[in-house]
């Protein structure tokens, strides 16, 4: 299986998890009111498949307000990296420091063994470990480059740049860059950025 945290549909993750605050109707919204909310986020990741080993019902208790926080954390962090600024990883450390996971060996199809990651999930902050890691990777690429916010002044969404010409702007052209587009276009100017 590899180190899953640094693979590139982790680090999408990472994105996601800072995503979760978004622009709408002018106002800023957050998807993590309630620790159900950060549940059903982490369910619906790539890290769900294998990391967090069991969930006690205490790790969830206060696992809304120590996600909201860990997310302004990294938006720092990624705002220091972009801008080359020195990181103040100490937070981050001692936050990993927190959590314990072992590597778990498991049947796989056709005879084949795979290795998983378990984590404990005693505390809100273990529960959060893997979304750590794979921040903690994201922030350590060697090139960051990659790494953009949306050029929609309303939007505040974070991705990862793939494109042929690594020039994207826009987290979504469907709805932002239409969005920036549209009014030039429909005014008359006919411009195509």
């Amino acid at each position: 299986m590899g180190y899953p945290f640094a693979s590139t549909r982790a680090q999408d993750t990472v994105l996601d998890f800072l995503n979760t605050v978004f622009r709408h109707d002018g106002r800023l919204v957050d998807r993590f009111h309630r620790d159900e909310d950060v549940v059903a986020w982490l369910d619906a990741t790539p890290l769900r498949e294998c990391y967090v080993a069991h969930h006690e019902v205490a790790a969830y208790c206060g696992l809304a307000g120590e996600a909201r926080q860990l997310r302004e954390h990294l938006h720092q962090l990624i705002a220091q990296r972009k801008a080359g600024a020195p990181l103040h990883i100490s937070l981050l450390n001692h936050l990993l420091a927190s959590g314990s996971y072992w590597t778990e060996l498991i049947d796989g199809q056709h005879g084949r063994v795979s290795s998983v990651y378990r984590f404990a999930a005693e505390t809100p902050r273990q529960v959060l470990m893997p979304v750590m890691l794979a921040a903690a990777e994201l922030l350590a690429r060697d090139d960051f480059s990659s790494i953009r916010q949306c050029a929609a002044p309303s939007c505040v969404f974070w991705f990862l740049d793939r494109s042929r010409s690594h020039r994207r702007r826009w987290c979504s052209m469907a709805t932002c860059c239409n969005r920036h587009k549209g009014p030039r276009f429909f005014l008359g100017t006919n411009v195509i950025l």
